[in-house]
């Protein structure tokens, strides 16, 4: 990594990575050209780069793929989380390869520039991945010009002048606008995306929408449950006007704290109407926060699809789907919430459950996509909970 007194250009560069101190990495561009700022995080996902590209939650972030082969598979219409990406861009050791699958539609470089999302490839991610795990997730710009042509000391300005994501509520931007009935089934080869077609009869769960991926809704109409998504805006009266037999709080990018200014208010006046809730990610965050407990930044975050977490009733550990830079501080929780999951990575709290209501979460992802299937469980136990459940 050169620094701004030293900085030498290299031949052939199209792409650079900068710091808020001037230092730079370079490599190769791809995707969009121009340039875009944020916080740079990694994940260590070995699958799935469009699903993660697409995650809502990437909103405001720059990804470092530690895995090298990133594209191998192109893109297809069916492996994103949301309509477009929300990741900033990404970076890769090699360089995107033709693509070697049935399923791909078009190269995942011609993706990205499509749209319109920038790519820095032929860098040591393992590199930039120890100095995020020592230093903490940094602000950068990454930046693409075929030319080479590049004011670092510009970039490195504006990379310092970004405020970062604390204090950030980004549930706003990326929230869908409109109220909607959820229809689609978990994907199947050879069929696709199945329909909920079992009606009225099924216990009707109202989803807040503060950046959720799609899996999550298909999951929840998976495991029974018919399912009406409401934008992360939605009053209490949105809310009930759907008579919903439980309120699932979606993951989302972001600091929790600040979207819990409008959220919060709605979920504690769910809680009082003794209405059942489920959160993940962000919304195991913000039922945290209604409850009283208080959120903190992470040093580095947990991205990535093989995060162990230990269930602490049983001790049973699950392999797990993990998206987040902040964490509810355990420590401040209320004497009616109790821990029920951690990190075995850094002990750090992973789920909660309400000894006095019908209200639980997780800071994992149990839908997955991508990642392991092991906490689908969470989503049954949630639905075959309410009332109208053939289950409960």
């Amino acid at each position: 990594m050169a620094d701004a007194k030293t900085l030498i250009v290299p031949k052939g560069a199209t792409g650079v990575v900068v710091f808020a101190d001037g230092s730079a990495v370079f490599g190769r561009g791809f995707g969009r050209q121009g340039d875009a700022v944020g916080e740079l995080c990694f994940n260590t996902s070995i699958t799935g780069y469009q699903e993660i590209m697409t995650d809502p939650s990437y909103a405001g972030q720059i990804i470092n793929f530690t895995f090298p082969h990133i594209g191998n598979v192109g893109t297809n219409l069916d492996d994103v989380e949301a309509m477009s990406p929300h990741a900033l861009g990404c970076i890769v050791r090699q360089d995107v390869t033709a693509p070697s699958n049935f399923r791909n539609v078009e190269p995942f470089d011609q993706w990205m520039r499509e749209n319109g999302r920038i790519g820095l490839a032929g860098v040591d991610t393992r590199a930039l991945t120890r100095l995020i795990r020592v230093k903490g997730a940094p602000n950068v710009v990454i930046a693409h010009d075929p030319d080479g042509k590049f004011d670092i000391e510009a970039l490195a300005a504006k990379a310092a002048s970004w405020p970062g994501l604390e204090g950030m509520d980004l549930a706003i931007e990326v929230t869908g606008k409109e109220s909607r009935l959820w229809t689609d089934g978990i994907w199947k080869l050879g069929f696709g995306y199945g329909l909920d077609e079992a009606g009225e009869e099924r216990p009707h769960v109202v989803a807040i929408d503060y950046g959720a991926k799609n899996n999550i809704f298909r999951n929840l109409v998976q495991a029974g449950a018919r399912v009406t998504v409401l934008p992360a805006t939605a009053s209490i009266d949105d809310v009930m006007a759907q008579k919903p037999d439980g309120l699932f709080l979606s993951n989302g990018p972001g600091d929790p704290a600040a979207t819990g200014a409008y959220a919060v208010p709605v979920i504690r006046a769910v809680l009082a109407a003794d209405i059942p809730v489920f959160g993940i990610c962000l919304g195991h965050q913000l039922l945290g926060l209604a409850v009283g407990a208080r959120t903190i930044k992470m040093h580095q975050g947990h991205r990535g699809a093989n995060h162990p977490v230990k269930r602490l009733d049983d001790g049973l550990v699950e392999i797990t789907s993990m998206n987040h830079g902040f964490a509810v501080d355990a420590d401040t929780l209320p004497a009616n919430a109790r821990t029920t999951h951690i990190s075995l990575f850094d002990g750090s709290n992973c789920g909660i459950e309400l000894t006095d209501k019908n209200a639980f979460s997780v800071q994992y992802h149990p839908e997955a996509s991508p990642g392991p299937q092991d906490s689908f469980y969470l989503f049954k136990r949630f639905v075959d909970g309410l009332k109208g459940s053939v289950a409960a």
